[in-house]
């Protein structure tokens, strides 16, 4: 990932020319002055969907406006949250759209902007690539097993209360699986901000699904709270575990 982002000395209205509800005030350059950090677009007719959304920044001092591209510029619901996630005393710009679609991704960017200097810290492919992917295997016995290789994490579902046209397509009579059958992990579903450590540094808590057979066969979900390392000068695990949907599905 890119950590410094490119940005204009002035808003683009010829592309974005309304200024979408949910705009927030807060000091994210430092300098002790309350900014203003709002979204535009372009809403659809007659759709809440809305194109060509750009991040802006109004210096609280100066009265200067700075814009900032997002990578994914379309969606349902932008909004952003301020926050300190980076302990700078300058609070974080956290922009979250959603995507819409059956497998309900969201796009999350994080920005610092201090000294009026745009930087990414995070986005959800970052995420994905480094920590995100793993692997989902059906087994015998009404087992499912989670694999997470770059955190070192390992889950076994048990499947056992699903009701019996699903397992029966999967296991014989005596819980052996008729054929290799594999899940997968989804990107992101949600990138929630908060503060751990009760100390005013917020963090970031990234959810991911575990999808069955098909995407609308939810297992459950990976939720991998991530902290700012600052020798690193990037978002790092702080533990990870693996979540259920209802009373059929147990963790082992």
């Amino acid at each position: 990932m890119s950590y410094f982002y490119r940005y204009q000395p002035y808003p683009d209205l010829t592309r974005n020319p309304s200024i979408l509800p949910g705009g927030q005030w807060g000091d994210v350059n430092g300098d002790h002055i309350v900014d203003h950090v709002y979204l535009t677009g372009q809403p659809m007719p007659n759709s809440p969907y809305t194109e060509n959304i750009q991040l802006h920044v109004q210096d609280g001092r100066t009265g200067m406006t700075y814009s900032i591209d997002l990578k994914d510029n379309a969606g349902y619901n932008p909004t952003i949250f301020l926050g300190d996630f980076t302990g700078d005393d300058a609070e974080d710009i956290l922009v979250s759209i959603d995507s819409g679609g059956s497998g309900a991704f969201t796009y999350d960017e994080l920005f610092s902007f201090l000294h009026n200097q745009a930087r990414k810290l995070y986005d959800n492919d970052w995420f994905y690539e480094k920590y995100g992917q793993g692997m989902v295997n059906y087994e015998d016995f009404y087992k499912v097993r989670v694999l997470v290789p770059s955190l070192n994490k390992e889950y076994i579902l048990d499947i056992s209360g699903r009701d019996a046209e699903y397992l029966s397509q999967l296991y014989t009579t005596d819980g052996k699986l008729k054929k290799p059958t594999e899940g997968s992990i989804s990107g992101v579903s949600g990138v929630y901000p908060i503060d751990l450590q009760r100390d005013g540094q917020y963090e970031l808590w990234p959810f991911q699904r575990i999808i069955g057979l098909y995407n609308a066969d939810g297992l459950g979900y990976l939720q991998t709270p991530l902290e700012w390392n600052k020798e690193q000068g990037l978002f790092v695990p702080v533990y990870q575990w693996a979540s259920i949907y209802g009373n059929e599905i147990k963790a082992v």
